[in-house]
Formats: C-alpha cells, sequence, structure tokens
C-alpha cells in the first residue's frame, strides 16, 4: 500500500514566513525554513519569496497539503513581519482573504483575525528562536485566493467574515481528512451555544439547512452534521446540550431509525429495507413490501405507502424510533427531536420532542 503523505498546515505556513521574514533582514539564507511543530515534529517549508515592502518584510509560502485533499493546496500564503516600538505581545492582523471574528464561541474572539491558537503560537516560536522574543512584531498573514474559498468551508455559519482562517493544531497536516473534517463541525454547537441557543438544530446539509429555515427556524441555532450524525450528537452532549432537534430528508434520517449514525451510503444504506420493515409493521401487503425493497429512492417508496393509505402511519413511526434510537446512542443524555420531510420540505413525521423545540422557536409547522 502507497504511503501517504503529510503536508503542512496554513499556519505552519505562516510561521515560516514569519521566520523567512526575520532570516532576510539578518542578511541570512531563508529559502528552506526548519520549523518544529507544536507536537514535536521536524517540518522542512520552501519558500517561494521574500521582498521588502512599505510595511515590513513579505515572504510567501505555498501550502503543500501532501496527500490530505485539503482546499488550499497551492495557494500563497503571505506573511508580512514589521517591527513597532511599544507594540507588547506580537499582533496579528488579517490580511486580504483572511477572514474576521464576528460571534463568540471560537477559538479567538470576536473581532480578532481568524488566526487560530495553533498557528499563533508556531509564529510566536519562530520568532523567538531568531531574537529571543515575540514582542514588538505586528504579524500581517494574507491568502488572496482566501475569500473565494471561504465559501467553500463552514467559515459563513460560523461568523468568520471576509476570508478564510488560517487553522492547524500542531503545524503538520496528516492525510486523515475524515478525522479533520468531522473536528471542524464542532465549532458550530461552541457557536450557537455562545450565541444563547440551548436547543439546537442539526440538519445533515444544505438541503435540510435551508428547509429549516423556510420553517422558521433560527439560522443561529444550526449546526451541519454531514453524515456524522453520531459524532455531533457526541459532541453536543459532552456540552450539556439539552435539547437537539434532527431536521432532514427521510433519505437520511430513516438510517437513524435503523440505529446508523454514519450515514454515508458506503458505510450503511438500509433505507428501503427498514422502510419495508416498517410498511409491513403497519399493514402493507407482501407486493407493497416488494415494491418499496425494489424502489430507486425513498422518494419512491412514499408513493407505495401514499398508495396504501399508509404514510403518514409509518413516517411518523420512523420518527419516533429514529428520536428513541438517538437519545439511547448518547445515554440518554440529552432528548432527541426528529423531522423527516420530503426534498420540497412536505411534512412525513416529527416526535414529540421536535414538537416541543419547535414550539420554543415558534415555527410555521406546515399542515400534516
Amino acid at each position: 500500500m502507497k504511503k501517504l503523505r503529510s503536508g503542512y498546515t496554513t499556519g505552519a505556513c505562516a510561521a515560516a514566513g514569519v521566520k523567512a521574514a526575520l532570516l532576510y533582514e539578518a542578511g541570512l539564507s531563508w529559502q528552506n525554513i526548519s520549523l518544529t511543530a507544536l507536537d514535536g515534529t521536524k517540518l522542512t517549508i520552501p519558500v517561494k519569496d521574500v521582498q521588502r515592502q512599505d510595511d515590513g518584510i513579505c515572504a510567501e509560502v505555498v501550502k503543500f497539503s501532501g496527500d490530505d485533499p485539503d482546499i488550499t493546496n497551492g495557494v500563497s500564503v503571505f506573511t508580512t513581519v514589521a517591527h513597532a516600538e511599544g507594540a507588547g505581545a506580537m499582533v496579528f492582523r488579517a490580511g486580504r482573504g483572511i477572514g474576521t471574528v464576528t460571534k463568540p464561541g471560537l477559538a479567538v474572539p470576536v473581532g480578532e483575525p481568524s488566526i487560530n491558537p495553533g498557528p499563533r503560537e508556531l509564529m510566536r516560536r519562530a520568532a523567538r528562536e531568531l531574537l529571543g522574543t515575540s514582542d514588538g512584531l505586528i504579524v500581517t498573514v494574507s491568502i488572496p485566493a482566501g475569500a473565494e474559498l471561504a465559501k467553500k468551508t463552514l467559515n459563513p455559519v460560523l461568523g468568520v467574515e471576509g476570508g478564510i482562517s488560517v487553522i492547524g493544531t500542531t503545524g503538520v497536516l496528516r492525510p486523515m481528512s475524515e478525522e479533520g473534517f468531522k473536528n471542524s463541525l464542532v465549532p458550530q454547537i461552541d457557536v450557537a451555544k455562545a450565541a444563547g441557543y440551548e436547543d439546537l438544530i442539526f440538519v445533515p446539509g444544505k438541503i435540510g439547512e435551508n428547509l429549516a429555515k423556510a420553517w422558521g427556524l433560527p439560522a443561529e441555532a444550526m449546526a451541519q452534521t454531514s453524515n456524522f450524525i453520531g459524532f455531533m450528537l457526541e459532541a453536543a452532549a459532552e456540552r450539556k446540550i439539552p435539547r437537539v432537534l434532527l431536521f432532514g430528508h427521510i433519505g437520511k434520517l430513516v438510517k437513524v431509525a435503523a440505529g446508523i449514525f454514519y450515514t454515508h451510503n458506503r458505510i450503511a444504506d438500509a433505507r428501503l429495507e427498514t422502510m419495508a420493515a416498517y410498511a409491513a409493521a403497519a399493514g402493507l401487503n407482501a407486493a407493497g413490501v416488494r415494491d418499496i425493497l425494489q424502489s430507486n429512492t425513498t422518494e419512491d417508496a412514499l408513493t407505495i405507502l401514499q398508495q396504501a393509505g399508509l404514510e403518514q402511519q409509518v413516517c411518523m413511526a420512523l420518527a419516533e424510533q429514529a428520536g428513541r434510537r438517538a437519545k439511547r446512542y448518547v445515554f440518554g443524555k440529552l432528548e432527541v427531536g426528529v423531522v423527516m420531510v420530503t426534498l420540497q420540505g412536505r411534512l412525513l413525521g416529527l416526535n414529540e420532542t421536535a414538537r416541543a423545540v419547535g414550539e420554543t422557536y415558534h415555527w410555521h409547522l406546515p399542515e400534516e
């Protein structure tokens, strides 16, 4: 098996830029920068260019993600270093393409550049290595492609405006994109909690989010789970969230009724089997059960339930079971409401906890 290559984070690029700029200023070689990541890993990062500009010395480093499918792979990270007497501790500024935090709950305060604590510490260490201190420096990080790239991230949801974030826990980017992606979802919970929302709304993706908004549910209380519904429920339980509303298409949430909490279809796909079992329990005849099992999609299967007059009965039972299974998944640490809808937003089923959360937020419940 091919060994996957590791890379380095945008934070490590910025730290290499700080070190390269200071080496350039001292008249020393800056083309290849050695850094020690926060986990002790040794990194060697090539620097594309260093130039003296009016606002300081600017170093350009091209991001390398290794075999991790990171959206910032190949982009240029520009780090400008300037000295300022009496500046005190190192000051970080957002250049072009770097976002600014506008909502509480993230790793840095509101009003600060979205440069996470790990990258900040790496940059301080780079400065201390050469100067003995990181005080008195102003560091401006720019990623010109960041404004466009941010549209492909959760930054707009998290309240990071104007661009991308400079991230990285250690500085090393290892090809574990699934784990990294899961962890990138969790700050949504922290932001919603910091905004004062106790009951959160989990949606698998944009379709569920848009439908939930159309029902009048607050966008600020929403978090996208992608396929990691169980992981996000656990994260909510750890943060003592009292209630979560799972709101989404039946094709996703019927899996939760079957006890499937990682919903990627290559991991587990029992959608039609689950619908068929509940339809049989509701009295659907054998021919109808076979038709459900042979359906292409859950929406196709719904037409069979409609023709048999069983759609509401089956979908309500599925929603109730999904709520019970989800609560059991987190050992009863939180209550879980479930709302199942079609792609057009038509209500199929919901449980009592869902009604309670919806009433809290004064949702516009469509006619059942």
